[in-house]
């Protein structure tokens, strides 16, 4: 009986009709494994995930496979968005047996749960083999099935991260961290390493950062190359934005078409900060469409935003989004349409076959199942932002009627569920992005989402880690989401000036630190009183989404200059210390602890603004937004406004608005002019 027709993970409701008799994750598979004396079969992955549905296709699918599965397992289906704690434990045995991982994951278990082989993608007739073989070592050998699970756990066991060296933050990591960022740059196309290539808006977020403190020419550059070169290629979304999560070449022309929130989230803040910084008029209309593309598309019904839009559309990955050039013809009349197609390097061989420069792209077509020869992704062939008034115009009208064209095909299915900790990074980027462009709908979408998340899944004092249709699911938050969403609500106290959200965001560090701090400066992925895994996760390396102890830190940091409180900053500063060595040895897989770094080393700034009005346009704030360098807090009000310790004890001079920059609890004398506090900041102001 396959039981997962319950659920409320939209992955596992895709796997409710298959032949498998599927269990959840829990207990009562367990037990059942036991009963029954069979091994478990362990299957992770995620909903908008395109090898998953292909494996789902061909084997889960499939009466025979299915027949195999239900004699000799328990099968348990795990969404590992859902359960990242229970994806990490087994990821990190997969990546032990085979020396890498991904999803599908396929897992086979003793009943206690200890894997004793691991993999990812089978094929059908490989998996039936598979199947076959775990079976008869089970029945006839399980005394060495037994002791390899025994090392696989022992191994697990070994690769947690707490305990490790420790090296405190200082200018000269920070640099190391830099330099060898800039060794690994595709100079070329931008970004860090080959095929495929994956955003590195980590990365990009330190670089920009570490270029405010230093001044490093270098630094900003990688930034604004990396961003240029993915916002005129097919993994960006060149009719309705979004970034797709990775690209299968390294010229970022062939997207895997997957739209993840976590990744426009934080490049959502990457394009913003590199607007600021420079007046790109491209790094602006990225953010801008980022934004829209995020509320518009991932917008959910009761509030909150859903996690993914998928690979695939109708089994085929990319179908909603690839191109002919007769039917850019179709869409906008021969002459546009061959505009059209010029602009967007649209033709006849497609993308498929071609790169931009006519050669073959490697293996773009074995690894787009289903897309056929001839289609081609959208790129933008040339720069538009800064081109002629007239072509401007001409383009945007192109694109709106592309767009319309398109939402009439069949659209890739969404996953619906909200995720705490990836909903935090977009209120944050919402909020940065609202404060700094003017955008009220940002701003407004911002705090919306953090009542959103106050009210569904915080209960009890504690975070659930899921929603969907507007009911918390039962998974625990993990510390991801106790770090994303203090950050979120620090991001919109500063935007608010309520003392509610400041509150909040402490109560959610004390759970943290209480909770899944290590005793040595580290943080454990999941809490003390959490259900109890083969081992006790404590990952702090940021790959797809920042550590769970990154954004702790990040939010430490925010929290302390907002409180006043050193005992947060002393913790910050401990757990900074324990990836130290990460940040300066591999800044690849550090990028966000980077970039909390450079804005511990900076102070952050601490500015006040004391003023009568909050909804007036007033220089003096834009001027703070505007010259303060990443990571500085900024709380507008009136003085002494209750439950806001940053603007105690700040009076107006003059009657005028009047800041107050401090760093490290200390403080300047306070200026009432746009000029005097640039200056305080070692900035000019800069029009927009």
């Amino acid at each position: 009986m396959n039981r997962l027709g319950s659920a409320n993970s939209p992955y596992l409701l895709q796997h409710a009709d298959n032949p498998v008799d599927w269990w959840p994750w829990g207990d009562d598979a367990f037990a059942e494994a036991k009963r029954r004396d069979v091994p478990l079969l362990i299957s992770v992955g995620y909903s908008s995930c395109h090898w998953c549905h292909v494996m789902a296709h061909e084997s889960f699918e499939d009466a025979a496979i299915a027949a195999q599965m239900n004699e000799g397992f328990v099968s348990v289906k795990v969404d590992r968005e859902e359960r990242p704690d229970v994806d990490a434990v087994y990821m990190t045995a997969t990546q032990a047996m085979t020396g890498q991982g991904g999803w599908p994951m396929t897992v086979f278990a003793t009943p206690d749960g200890d894997p004793f082989f691991c993999g990812t993608y089978f094929p059908r007739d490989q998996f039936g083999r598979l199947l076959a073989s775990v079976t008869t070592a089970w029945r006839d050998q399980r005394d060495d099935v037994l002791k390899q699970g025994a090392a696989v756990v022992e191994a697990v066991g070994g690769a947690q991260m707490i305990g490790g060296p420790r090296a405190p933050i200082s200018g000269d990591l920070l640099a190391a961290a830099a330099q060898g960022l800039a060794k690994e740059q595709d100079q070329t196309y931008g970004g860090f390493g080959g095929a495929p290539k994956f955003p590195p808006h980590m990365n990009l977020l330190f670089l920009l950062r570490h270029h405010e403190r230093t001044g490093s020419a270098d630094a900003l550059e990688i930034v604004r190359h990396a961003c240029e070169r993915m916002a005129r290629g097919g993994i960006y979304d060149q009719l309705a934005g979004g970034f797709a999560r990775y690209a299968v070449d390294e010229t970022w022309t062939v997207p895997h078409f997957e739209k993840m929130l976590y990744d426009n989230a934080l490049l959502l803040r990457v394009y913003t900060q590199l607007w600021r910084l420079t007046g790109d008029l491209f790094a602006r209309r990225i953010a801008d469409e980022t934004a829209a593309f995020l509320l518009r598309d991932l917008g959910t019904a009761q509030g909150g935003l859903a996690s993914a839009l998928d690979a695939d559309t109708s089994g085929v990955e990319g179908l909603t989004y690839a191109w002919t050039p007769a039917e850019l013809a179709e869409a906008l009349g021969a002459e546009d349409g061959a505009w059209a197609a010029d602009l967007f390097r649209v033709t006849e061989p497609g993308t498929f076959a071609h790169n931009s420069a006519s050669a073959p792209i490697d293996g773009a077509a074995d690894r787009m199942k289903g897309v056929e020869h001839g289609k081609s992704v959208l790129v933008l062939a040339r720069d538009i932002d800064e081109a002629d008034p007239a072509i401007v115009e001409r383009w945007r009208d192109v694109r709106q009627r592309l767009l319309t064209a398109r939402n009439g095909r069949p659209q890739p299915a969404r996953d619906d569920k909200v995720v705490a900790s990836w909903n935090g990074l977009a209120i944050t980027a919402l909020a940065e992005h609202g404060v700094l462009t003017g955008s009220a709908g940002s701003r407004d979408a911002a705090v919306a989402l953090a009542e959103v998340l106050a009210d569904r899944h915080l209960v009890d004092g504690r975070l659930r880690r899921v929603s969907r249709d507007g009911v918390a699911g039962e998974p625990a938050g993990v510390l991801e989401d106790y770090g994303s969403v203090a950050e979120a609500f620090l991001a919109v106290h500063q935007v608010t000036a309520s003392p509610r959200w400041l509150t909040l965001a402490g109560e959610l560090l004390d759970v943290a630190l209480a909770r899944f701090g290590s005793g040595d400066g580290g943080f454990y992925d999941t809490a003390d009183d959490a259900e109890k895994l083969l081992t006790r996760p404590a990952d702090p390396t940021d790959n797809a989404t920042p550590s769970g102890l990154s954004v702790v830190c990040a939010a430490l940091v925010s929290y302390a200059a907002l409180s006043g409180s050193t005992a947060h900053r002393e913790a910050a500063d401990a757990a900074l210390a324990t990836v130290g060595p990460l940040i300066g040895g591999h800044p690849r897989f550090a990028g966000y602890a980077a970039a909390v770094a450079e804005a511990a080393l900076t102070g952050p700034y601490e500015i006040a603004i004391a003023t009568t009005d909050r909804t007036a346009a007033d220089p003096l704030v834009e001027a703070a937004h505007w010259s303060a360098p990443g990571g500085t807090v900024i709380v507008v009000g009136e003085p002494d406004r209750p439950g806001v310790p940053l603007l105690a004890d700040r009076p107006l001079i003059g009657g005028a608005s009047t800041a107050y920059v401090c760093r490290g609890f200390v403080c300047d004398r306070p200026v009432t002019t746009p000029g005097d506090l640039a200056d305080r900041l070692g900035q000019s102001p800069t029009e927009r």
